[in-house]
């Protein structure tokens, strides 16, 4: 044990009693630190702690480097697609989900957890009352060598006993901070429940749109399909046609139509997904949303990398986790030295309860004791290199959640410039194959008949214009992606609102001499 230890130790002890106790027991307590030196000499006490930090980059290489306010939250976010429908879908799932309500339960278990872990900075005050007839064997009192009588003896007790452990090295205080901080993070999982659940029914709700625009493109490509298998019967009946041509065009006609039925069951099964999302019977939810193409994309500005750090709460969660484990250690550090705990009894004790409530039947006892612990098979020093381990490990936890935000948010703005380009290549792949099949198909009408150009001219036109939905889609749930790394529209503000809701409920159990 060093010697800063030592005199770190001293302050505490210090600064824990109240004002007119601290000198006469400054003595003592120097004794005790000394003398729980000498004990625990052969333990190593000092802790390196591990590095946590993590080099932040000036800006993303995806996106201009300037500064952004956080971007809007949760419905607010929704109605920039402008849809009023999705908008209030989100406000259903934010207010009945039942991950977040689970979420909350968390919440409310972390401060219960909490204030019990800051019982041990109170007194523990109890009633002990007793009431008690005892008969004592003439076995036991005999009397010229035979059995006497036996004998009865009545004892009555009304009164309070109190025990309290004086948190000389923190140890309690470190406990209580532990957990303050797991409820602290709770908090931030909490919200990132919330984000996710967003993210969750908002993608759900573009799927059915896409699936709904894909089934109206299967149906729209199966009239097309079937009015060029009509001209082509008209043909085979004059003679101006094969069988081979008919059939080859009736396995076009059949493919469409087969493609229709996985739509139908991806679309229903999306609905269903949904609401279970919105904790409603996916008997009771009737989508009214009929196209993608009707949605506008916001714009998402991701700010700069430093400010994302104060923006994701699931980085704040294992920060909380992290600074919580730190107290941890200190919680087994300072299990090596001495535990003082006082006892005290007041009350009236008396044989008879007549005499009960006499000023002589007043009785009190006070009390303190000392433990300190040697040898207990190597638990103490196995407890401290836990909890050691432990830090270590969230705190690479705590860089790699770090890195995952930059890369999410780097991945996201990517997918979002990329399918942008995609979008559009793919608009004008559509309407090149939309003129070659219109060609193809005016030659048809004229008498002339290539099936083979046909098939591929239709083929083409059929396949881009479902690749162009489902490009569509991604585009915009690369909106999502982003939004939910960059925070979902959490922000630093709402941090200090956890954190300050949870130091509220700390003030009120830490005990009266913090």
């Amino acid at each position: 044990m060093t010697k800063q230890m030592i005199w770190h130790v001293a302050r505490r002890i210090k600064s824990s009693l109240p004002e007119a106790r601290r000198q006469p027991l400054l003595p003592i307590a120097s004794a005790a630190v000394l003398f729980a030196a000498t004990c625990v000499g052969g333990c190593v006490l000092d802790w390196e702690v591990p590095d946590a930090t993590v080099e932040t980059p000036a800006a993303f290489r995806a996106a201009r480097p300037t500064s952004a306010p956080p971007i809007p939250s949760g419905s607010d976010w929704a109605a920039e697609f402008r849809s009023p429908e999705l908008t209030h879908i989100v406000e259903q799932a934010l207010a009945q989900n039942l991950d977040i309500a689970a979420a909350v339960a968390r919440v409310e278990q972390a401060d219960a957890q909490a204030r019990i872990s800051s019982s041990a900075l109170w007194p523990n005050l109890n009633m002990n009352n007793i009431a008690e007839r005892v008969q004592i064997p003439g076995t036991l009192t005999p009397s010229n060598g035979r059995p006497s009588s036996p004998t009865r003896v009545n004892f009555f007790q009304l009164g309070l006993t109190a025990s309290y452990e004086i948190d000389f090295w923190g140890k309690n205080h470190d406990a209580s901070n532990a957990a303050r901080l797991l409820a602290d993070a709770s908090r931030f999982d909490c919200d990132v429940v919330a984000i996710a659940t967003v993210v969750s029914v908002v993608n759900s709700y573009f799927l059915i749109l896409a699936t709904q625009d894909r089934i109206g493109i299967a149906h729209n490509n199966i009239r097309i399909a079937e009015a060029a298998l009509g001209a082509i019967k008209g043909r085979l009946d004059v003679g101006a046609a094969t069988a081979l041509d008919y059939w080859q065009q009736e396995s076009i006609v059949a493919g469409l139509r087969a493609q229709v039925p996985p739509l139908e069951e991806t679309l229903r099964q999306t609905q269903n997904i949904l609401a279970v999302l919105l904790a409603v019977p996916p008997e009771s939810v009737n989508f009214k949303g009929r196209s993608l193409t009707r949605l506008h994309f916001p714009e998402l500005k991701p700010g700069l990398p430093s400010e994302l750090l104060l923006r994701r709460p699931d980085i704040s969660a294992v920060e909380a986790s992290l600074v919580s484990q730190q107290f941890s250690v200190l919680q087994a550090r300072a299990a090596f030295f001495p535990s003082i705990q006082m006892t005290g009894l007041y009350g009236v004790q008396s044989v008879a309860l007549k005499t009960l409530f006499r000023p002589d039947a007043i009785a009190w006892q006070i009390a303190g004791n000392l433990t300190q612990p040697l040898f207990d098979g190597y638990n103490l020093q196995g407890q401290f290199m836990l909890q050691k381990g432990r830090y270590a490990e969230l705190a690479q936890d705590y860089k790699k959640q770090i890195l995952t935000a930059f890369s999410d948010t780097e991945n996201a703005l990517i997918a979002i410039a990329e399918t942008s380009r995609q979008l559009k290549l793919q608009v004008d792949a559509v309407i090149a194959s939309r003129h070659a099949y219109e060609a193809e198909h005016a030659r048809l009408m004229e008498g002339v008949i290539d099936i083979a150009a046909l098939s591929i001219t239709e083929t083409t036109l059929f396949q881009n214009e479902d690749l162009l939905a489902l490009v569509r889609l991604a585009y915009f749930q690369a909106a999502t992606s982003l939004f939910q790394a960059v925070g979902g529209g959490w922000s630093d503000r709402e941090r200090l609102l956890e954190n300050a809701s949870e130091k509220a409920a700390y003030e009120v159990d830490k005990g009266p001499w913090p």
